[in-house]
Order: structure tokens, then sequence, then C-alpha cells
């Protein structure tokens, strides 16, 4: 149980985290109107907005993974009965699992070159270093697998209802 709590926390952090940025960020696109209509555009604003976009989503994946809010279908669950709706589930989390992992895995390589060789996005005046992105990338991932990992548990041990994130 103090692994589900850990995960559980540093998910609820990571998600706060990213909204902070998020809300931080509109003030900066506003900032970039405003100064467009002045003819005088932000430099950077576009490489800035992509990458954090980026990191944002992965920052949040594990929440929304953990609270359950990731999309799903369930049409098939009610044919099959509380049992193979179970195993259903399960199933279900343990490919979440695995797809998240091999996300993680892959980019291993691309982050580590992108830090190693000073990768940057942008041109001119303001120039958005990559490897954040790339890193953020394979740590939401990570912390995205692990829970589907925590939820396949709770729900084979039948804790489910006692186990959900609060």
């Amino acid at each position: 149980m103090l692994l589900i709590r850990a995960a559980d926390g540093l998910t609820k952090l990571l998600m706060i985290l990213a909204a902070a940025w998020a809300f931080v960020l509109c003030f900066f696109i506003l900032a970039d109107i405003v100064a467009r209509a002045a003819n005088m555009p932000l430099q950077g604003t576009k490489e800035i907005v992509a990458n954090s976009v980026v990191m944002i989503v992965f920052l949040q994946v594990g929440f929304a993974v953990r609270s359950g809010s990731m999309l799903r279908t369930d049409f098939l669950v009610g044919v099959f009965g509380p049992t193979g709706a179970r195993a259903m589930a399960i199933f279900g989390f343990v490919l979440g699992a695995a797809f998240f992992l091999f996300l993680a895995k892959a980019g291993i390589t691309p982050a580590l070159r992108s830090f190693a060789n000073g990768e940057f996005d942008g041109e001119g005046a303001l120039r958005v270093p990559v490897w954040p992105a790339r890193f953020t990338i394979i740590f939401g991932s990570a912390l995205a697998s692990l829970n589907y990992v925590l939820l396949a548990w709770i729900e084979l041990i039948g804790k489910s209802e006692e186990l959900k994130l609060r």
C-alpha cells in the first residue's frame, strides 16, 4: 500500500504542476496575441507552446490513468458478467501498462541523443531545448505504466473501491 500512496502522491503533484503550467502558458499566449496586435510578436512563442503542450500532457497522463479518466469503451463488459468484466479490466490494464512501458523505452535513446547533442527547437532569437520534453515523455509514460500495473493489482485483489484515488 506504500507504493500505491507514493505513486498517488507523485501523480497528484505532477497533475497540479501541469495545471499550473497550463495556466501560466495561457497568459504567455495572451501576451503574444496582444503583442501581435501591436505588430511586435513575442519571439519563440510557437516553440515554447509546442514543447509545453507535450510536457503538460505527459505530466497529467499518470493522473488520468489512476483516476480512471482514460478513454475506454465498455460496451462488451455487460456481456461477460462480473467475473468476465474483472478479467477484461485486468487485461485492459495490462495492455495499457505495456503500451506506456514500450513508449517510455522507445523514448530513451532520442532523449539521451537530444541531451547529448544539445538539440533545440526554433530559430533566431529564442531556441527552446528539446530534451526536457523528451524526458518528460519517458517519465510520464513510466508513471502511467506503473499506475496501470497498480490498477491491475488492485482489481486482481478485489479492493478497487477501497483504493480509489482521492
